[in-house]
């Protein structure tokens, strides 16, 4: 159930990442990772709500840091989407934050078995080809592709620790986890908004796409406390962070994005030590 759980939430993910990184081509950043995280928080108090649970003050601290270190993650790697390739941003955002929940489960006492060593170990090859594979294109800037990189490598920073902290939660504090860490990043992003003069509201133009967004991210994070719940961090972990898969997927069905053989071996790498690391 935990793997399966994962790859759901894996699909969520890559929809929510997706539709989000092609609404801020039609509004600014700010807007939409604050549109995006109104919209799940709205959905998961109602859940949580519903469902109940007794979270104690460190649940609620725990997820009040997640969520702003997963905010800040998922505003770089929609800049790395509106600005460059889906397939180079999302592959190093996951198998970095793979990395990063893999590592953290090891060191804390789980032992998946010798073949996710192997996946931990391809899992850094897989960066290096990925990474390497933007200079494919001949009509990008050696500081765009840095660009790329860097805002995969921060995103992935921040996704891996907000699964960590999510997991260090108690059973019984139900999704009041998840809520808090909706609730502490949208006052965040307000008061820094508005100190900022940055603009807060969602275009016309770009709202269903935010609100796809927001949807799907809020049960990707749903799916994902009740899987590390039931299941190892360093079994879930790179199971959900196969999403690059569907984001690229999507960016080739709709965006037209063109992918490299280099930077397709990067990625089937990637999805290939996932695998392993799962198993």
């Amino acid at each position: 159930m935990p793997v399966l759980l994962g790859l759901l939430a894996a699909l969520s993910w890559g929809t929510g990442d997706f539709s989000g990184g092609m609404a801020t081509r039609r509004a600014p950043e700010s807007a939409v990772v604050l549109g995006t995280e109104s919209i799940g928080l709205v959905l998961l108090l109602g859940v949580a709500l519903f469902a109940g649970g007794s979270p104690t003050g460190r649940d609620l601290g725990f997820g009040s840091l997640a969520g702003i270190l997963g905010v800040a993650g998922l505003m770089l790697l929609y800049r790395g989407l509106a600005r460059g390739r889906a397939s180079v941003v999302a592959p190093l955002s996951a198998v970095g934050a793979a990395v990063l929940q893999v590592t953290w489960g090891l060191a804390g006492g789980e032992r998946p078995g010798a073949t996710a060593l192997i996946g931990i170990a391809l899992a850094f090859v897989a960066i290096g080809v990925v990474a390497g594979s933007a200079e494919e294109s001949t009509d990008q800037s050696q500081m765009s592709r840095i660009r790329e990189i860097q805002c995969g490598l921060g995103a992935a920073v921040g996704f891996g620790f907000y699964l960590i902290l999510i997991s260090e939660t108690t059973d019984t504090a139900g999704l009041w986890t998840v809520v808090a860490a909706r609730v502490a990043p949208v006052v965040v992003l307000l008061i820094g908004l508005g100190i900022l003069r940055r603009p807060m509201a969602v275009p016309r133009a770009a709202f269903p796409m935010v609100t796809l967004s927001g949807v799907t991210d809020a049960g990707a994070n749903a799916l994902l406390l009740v899987a590390v719940r039931q299941g190892l961090l360093s079994v879930v972990a790179p199971v959900a962070n196969l999403f690059p898969v569907v984001t690229v997927i999507l960016a080739r069905a709709f965006g037209h994005e063109k992918i490299g053989r280099a930077r397709m071996a990067g990625l089937v790498l990637a999805v290939a030590s996932l695998v392993l690391i799962s198993t």
